[in-house]
């Protein structure tokens, strides 16, 4: 009982702010109006990577029109466009995957470091037991599967740049 007691005492003393706590943080990220994107349903994830793929394009397409014509070169317009897109789309990508790693590392490790009331003033905390098993729990559970799934996102546009490079070279 005392060791109970003692572990309870040690989360109740946590000296992290709120707003610092890797589960906290978590949830933060889970509910914002750019991370949550990743949290979606498969059908609705791709609508949203879809959607900004498109509005990609339309900033890619001019610029690829200056280099290839369309009324010239249709399929070099289209692929230097897409591949245009694809890489304004991987921006936002690489974005939406840090975010996530860096909470998922935050979950994952056994020491906390926070700041108190600056960047000059850091402290590291060491997790109880329990709070670094449910930590590893939410990581194992839902953050996991979130990088997995822009992991996926990733090499599918892998595979569509690879395809367009061997395209590009039979219209050469």
């Amino acid at each position: 009982m005392p060791d109970d007691l003692t572990q309870n005492l040690s989360i109740a003393a946590c000296p992290v702010p709120t707003e610092q706590l890797p589960l906290n943080e978590y949830e933060d990220l889970k509910e914002s109006w750019f991370f949550h994107w990743a949290t979606l349903e498969p059908s609705r994830y791709v609508s949203k990577i879809l959607w900004i793929w498109l509005g990609s394009w339309a900033i890619a397409a001019p610029i690829a029109a200056a280099s290839f014509p369309f009324e010239k070169y249709p399929a070099k317009f289209l692929l230097t466009s897409t591949v245009g897109a694809i890489l304004l789309l991987l921006l936002v990508l690489i974005r939406l995957y840090l975010g996530w790693s860096y909470v998922s590392s935050r979950l994952m490790d056994a020491k906390v470091f926070y700041e108190e009331s600056g960047w000059y003033d850091g402290q590291t905390w060491i997790k109880p037991a329990e709070v670094l098993a449910r930590d590893r729990l939410v990581v194992s559970y839902q953050t996991q599967p979130v990088l997995k799934k822009i992991q996926g996102t990733f090499a599918v546009l892998a595979g569509v740049l690879g395809i367009g490079t061997i395209v590009w070279r039979f219209l050469n």
